[in-house]
């Protein structure tokens, strides 16, 4: 609703500034209309421009059309909800604690399908930064899991960028910030870099001095598969810009597991790669043209790699490359780099904000979307 009503504003903007085009086309239409032999063959050419002017203000309208009715149907299904959340309160004593809950995950997943109305969207903007611990060294990750049920808080913790191998999985974002209530993870391979990521269960990371990833389960406590990326440098061949052995980062967005990395066959040149999550295989890759060793760190949303120009102080979103279209963009998106040194930045799309390792500080913004409204099909 806040980017319906903040592209009605925009929209309405663009209106007021062709109200005095209107009132001057209406006013000259008159003229021509009560007297025809007068206007001159100049006159009707002018009018002709005038109206080609207006023309631009044709898909506004049609927009405004689109919203009203997919407010209507955001309307109707707020109110559908609501009433479900009725039923369900005054239900409470006829429903054992499963039974309750299944319907309760019945209505998250509708309100998860409401929300997806709003489809992928582009970033415009990232807020301040809101630090929530300060611990560990200059280099390291933490991260929750990009794909669980919200009741799911666990936070995962990895300090350092090479030889790893313990990581700390705390119950619940208090129990991170208060350093308690957590268990070790002893990882059977030390890892490199800092461009780990939780994905439904696993960590998936670089193996030390290797370019194979690793992907290790938490529960079961053992790596379910390892796979070489083919050519991907390692060992600070192709790394940002700040070094650490951050040749390849894993990512997760809502299309899915990426690998960031370079070749020397891509030049050094930052490759996007999408993962099948269960095998590792490279299911399709991309040569965004952006040097990887200029890059301070970057991150992934809706199948765009977003790159920031530096790793400290007054760095920015810098370039965005567009996996849909293959084709890129640079952008200017303030980021404010408040503790001057970042090691690992990641988007987890389930909360849809970015995770950062700040100089020993664990940050996270939010993100500002501007979404493409799909007003096709049923809610």
């Amino acid at each position: 609703m806040e980017v319906l009503d903040l592209r009605t504003f925009r929209d309405l903007q663009y209106v007021r500034n062709t109200e005095a085009l209107l009132r001057g086309l209406d006013s000259r239409l008159r003229g021509a209309s009560e007297g025809q032999r007068a206007l001159s063959a100049r006159g009707f050419q002018d009018l002709k421009e005038k109206m080609r002017e207006l023309l631009p203000l044709l898909p506004v309208l049609e927009q405004y059309k689109a919203d009203s009715r997919l407010i209507v149907h955001l309307k109707d299904e707020v109110r559908n909800l609501s009433g479900i959340l009725l039923a369900i309160q005054e239900e409470m004593g006829a429903y054992d604690y499963e039974e309750l809950q299944q319907r309760v995950l019945l209505l998250e997943a509708r309100l998860h399908a409401c929300l997806q109305k709003l489809g992928c969207g582009k970033l415009t903007g990232v807020s301040n930064p809101i630090t929530v611990r300060a611990s560990g060294s200059r280099f390291g990750s933490w991260m929750t899991d990009t794909m669980t049920p919200s009741a799911d808080n666990r936070v995962w913790y990895m300090d350092g960028y090479y030889k790893g191998r313990r990581v700390l999985e705390f119950r619940s974002l208090t129990d991170f910030i208060s350093g308690q209530n957590f268990v070790q993870h002893l990882l059977p391979h030390p890892w490199a870099g800092t461009g780990h990521v939780v994905f439904n269960g696993s960590l998936y990371y670089n193996k030390f001095q290797s370019n194979v990833a690793v992907r290790y389960h938490f529960r079961s406590r053992s790596v379910l598969v390892q796979r070489s990326l083919p050519g991907a440098g390692y060992n600070n061949t192709f790394p940002y810009s700040w070094g650490g052995f951050s040749d390849i980062d894993f990512m997760v967005d809502e299309n899915g597991l990426w690998a960031v990395y370079t070749t020397n066959q891509n030049a050094g040149n930052i490759v996007v790669s999408r993962l099948d999550p269960h095998s590792l295989q490279v299911l399709r890759s991309w040569d965004t043209g952006y040097p990887k060793r200029s890059a301070g760190e970057s991150f992934i949303i809706c199948g765009v790699l977003y790159v920031t120009n530096s790793h400290l102080a007054g760095a920015k979103i810098y370039f965005a490359y567009y996996t849909n279209t293959s084709s890129y963009e640079y952008t200017d998106i303030p980021f404010h780099n408040q503790y001057s040194h970042i090691s690992m930045l990641d988007y987890n799309p389930r909360e849809r904000v970015l995770y950062t390792w700040n100089n020993g500080h664990q940050v996270v913004y939010n993100v500002t979307l501007f979404h493409v409204i799909n007003t096709d099909g049923e809610l």
